[in-house]
C-alpha cells in the first residue's frame, strides 16, 4: 500500500509530462543515424510547452549537448520563449542576463540568451557588451570590438588623434577576427603607429627545418622519418636527393606564413618537417591553429594530435584548430608537412602557418624565449 501510494506522489502519470531534468537528457542523448531520435522528439514537444522558468535550464543544457542536440534545445527555448514573451511581454530578465554574463557558461547559449533579452530590453547591449572585450565568446568580443572601432573613426575624422589612436589600441586589445584587425591596423599605421600582427594573433615564427624526404606518389605522408621517432637537432638523416640537416628559418611574414618551397629543393613529392618549442610557466590548454594547402601532421610533446591527408584545397587563417594541452616549461611542436607532384600552377604552394590561442581566438604569448636543446627525446 505504502509503495503504491509512495509511486503515485513520486512518479509521472500515463500522458503526464517528464521532469524537465530526463527531458533534456533524453535531448542531449539525441545522436547520429537516428539514436535516440524518438524520445528526444518527445521531449522537445514537451519541453516546448514549458513556462518561463524552464528557460534557464534549457540553457544549461547546452554544456553536454552534442550540435545536433544544441539545434533542439535552441529550437525548445525558442518556443518556450516567444510563448511567453507574446502572451505576457515578460521574460526572466534579470535571471538571463546574469547567465549572459556568466563567462563559465556555453558560449551558444549565452548569445541565445542575450538576443531573447534585446527584444525585452534593448538597453541590454549598453550595459552588458562594453565589458566584453575580451570574453570567452567570439561574438560577444567582436561586437565589443566594434563599439570601439566605430568610436575611434568617428574621432578620427574628428581631428582628434590621441582619442582616435587610444580607442583603436583598446579595440585592438580584443579584436579576434581578421577583418576587424586589418579594419584597426589600416588606420593606426596611417597615423604613424606601429603593429606588431605576428604578435597580435600568436604566430610562431621560428623554426627548425629539415627537407625533403621523399613523398613520390604520396607515399611518404605514412612514412615515420627519423624525426618523427627523436629531435636530435644535431643529427644528420639520409633524404630524397641526399643527406639532410636541421636548418634554422625565420619568417617576416606579417601573417607568420613560413614558405618551404623558396627554403627547400626540390618541392615537388617531398616531405618536410618543422620544429619549434613553446614555452608556458603552468600547464595549460590551448588551441594550435594552423593553415596550409599541403597534407600535415602536427605533434606536441611527441603526441600526434591531428593530421590531414589532403592536398591544394586553398588555405585561410585559422584553417584548421586543434584542441592540445600544454606542461609547464618547455613544449615541443612538431609539423609534418607533405608536397604532392602536382604540376598546375596554383598547386605549387609548400607552405604552413601556426598560431597558438585560446578557445575565443586570442594569443597567448609563450612565457618567455624558449632555449632550443641539441637533443630532445621523443
Amino acid at each position: 500500500m505504502f509503495v503504491v501510494v509512495g509511486c503515485l506522489l513520486t512518479c509521472p502519470l500515463a500522458g503526464q509530462a517528464a521532469p524537465i531534468d530526463d527531458q533534456l537528457k533524453a535531448i542531449q542523448s539525441v545522436g547520429a543515424e537516428g539514436k535516440g531520435h524518438a524520445a528526444a522528439i518527445a521531449a522537445v514537444k514537451e519541453l516546448s510547452r514549458g513556462k518561463s522558468d524552464s528557460l534557464i535550464p534549457i540553457l544549461r543544457a547546452f554544456e553536454d549537448a552534442n550540435p545536433l542536440a544544441t539545434n533542439w534545445l535552441r529550437g525548445a527555448f525558442d518556443a518556450v520563449a516567444e510563448r511567453e514573451w507574446r502572451q505576457s511581454r515578460k521574460l526572466p530578465a534579470s535571471e538571463l542576463e546574469a547567465f549572459v554574463r556568466d563567462t563559465a557558461r556555453n558560449p551558444e547559449a549565452r548569445r541565445l540568451a542575450y538576443e531573447w533579452l534585446v527584444k525585452v530590453d534593448p538597453s541590454v547591449s549598453d550595459r552588458v557588451i562594453p565589458g566584453m572585450l575580451r570574453d570567452s565568446s567570439p561574438e560577444f568580443r567582436r561586437d565589443a570590438v566594434q563599439r570601439l572601432l566605430d568610436r575611434a573613426v568617428k574621432a578620427q575624422e574628428g581631428d582628434k588623434k590621441p582619442e582616435a589612436v587610444a580607442l583603436y589600441r583598446e579595440a585592438l586589445s580584443g579584436a579576434i577576427d581578421d577583418d576587424q584587425v586589418k579594419a584597426i591596423v589600416k588606420p593606426l599605421r596611417e597615423l604613424g603607429e606601429t603593429v606588431d600582427l605576428q604578435k597580435h594573433f600568436g604566430f610562431l615564427t621560428e623554426w627548425h627545418l629539415i627537407g625533403p624526404f621523399d613523398n613520390t606518389d604520396k607515399t611518404g605522408y605514412d612514412v615515420a622519418y627519423p624525426p618523427e621517432m627523436k629531435i636530435d637537432l644535431a643529427a644528420k638523416y639520409t633524404g630524397k636527393m641526399g643527406e639532410v640537416e636541421w636548418e634554422r628559418h625565420a619568417t617576416e611574414d606579417e601573417y607568420g606564413v613560413l614558405n618551404i618551397a623558396k627554403k627547400t629543393a626540390p618541392h615537388k613529392g617531398a616531405v618536410t618537417y618543422g620544429y619549434t618549442t613553446f614555452v608556458t610557466d603552468k600547464p595549460r590548454s590551448i588551441e594550435i591553429r594552423l593553415g596550409t594547402p599541403n597534407a600535415w601532421k602536427l605533434w606536441v610533446n611527441g603526441e600526434l594530435v591531428f593530421a590531414r591527408d589532403e592536398y591544394h584545397r586553398g588555405t585561410q587563417l585559422d584553417q584548421y584548430k586543434v584542441r592540445a594541452k600544454l606542461k609547464s616549461g618547455t613544449n615541443a611542436i612538431l609539423m609534418k608537412v607533405c608536397q604532392n607532384e602536382q604540376t598546375e600552377e596554383w598547386a605549387q604552394d609548400w607552405k604552413y602557418q601556426l598560431r597558438v590561442c585560446d578557445s575565443a581566438g586570442a594569443a597567448i604569448l609563450p612565457s618567455s624565449v624558449a632555449t632550443t636543446t641539441s637533443q630532445i627525446g621523443r
